[in-house]
């Protein structure tokens, strides 16, 4: 109204819309603080103090599968891509295809954020610097991105924020602290944080792969 001097549609729907968010989120955030916080990070301690290894990895594939594939933001942007997909022939323009298109490239996400967060729970057990793992997979990122189809490149490197959202972030960083915590030796503002950074990676290696495959 102000700038571009015309008047804002459907001004009282986005209002109200806006106050929906705002509530959701606050709650949101309350409800990570009272729930998921807590049951992340005793998890993890109570894994660790077991001393299953399968068990531990198996929590952490899950935790990343199933936060995945739940992120509202991630689906978003997975429907999103299958319809500028069918619209530019990518795809078949049907229903059917997009919902095809969508759900792959979500549990491909998904898949990529479980087996990252495998390999930053064998990262915080054996102790292994980060930096050379991120440096190393992201000119794997690089190598892989001359070789995928144009028209998945940019899905793919914007997947990894997407799917690092609101959901998938408070639960994989409370494993990853409590699990430094409770592990003798480790720090866990030194190992106990960057499972996110391995979320984000991996997924854009697999996101390419599976526009190479498709």
């Amino acid at each position: 109204m102000l700038v571009l001097r015309q008047p804002f549609p459907n001004l009282g729907e986005t209002v109200a819309g806006l106050l929906f968010v705002v509530a959701g989120l606050a709650f949101f955030v309350q409800g990570l603080e009272m729930g998921l916080f807590p049951v992340g990070d005793t998890l993890a301690h109570a894994l660790a103090r077991k001393g299953s290894l399968p068990a531990l990895f198996g929590f952490a594939f899950l935790l990343g599968f199933g936060t995945t594939v739940a992120e509202p933001a991630l689906i978003a942007v997975a429907a999103e891509a299958a319809t500028i997909a069918a619209d530019g022939g990518a795809i078949e323009n049907s229903e059917a295809a997009r919902q095809d298109y969508a759900d792959g490239l979500r549990y491909t996400v998904a898949l990529s954020v479980g087996v990252a967060l495998i390999i930053g729970v064998l990262r915080i057990l054996k102790g292994w610097p980060i930096q050379y793992l991120i440096i190393g997979g992201y000119i794997v990122v690089i190598i892989i991105t001359f070789f995928a189809p144009e028209k998945i490149i940019s899905i793919a490197y914007d997947s990894g924020g997407v799917t690092t959202s609101t959901i998938t972030v408070p639960l994989v960083t409370a494993l990853g602290v409590g699990l430094a915590t409770a592990i003798r030796g480790r720090n866990p503002m030194i190992d106990g944080f960057g499972l996110i950074a391995f979320a984000s990676l991996t997924l854009m290696m697999f996101v390419l792969v599976y526009g190479m495959v498709i």
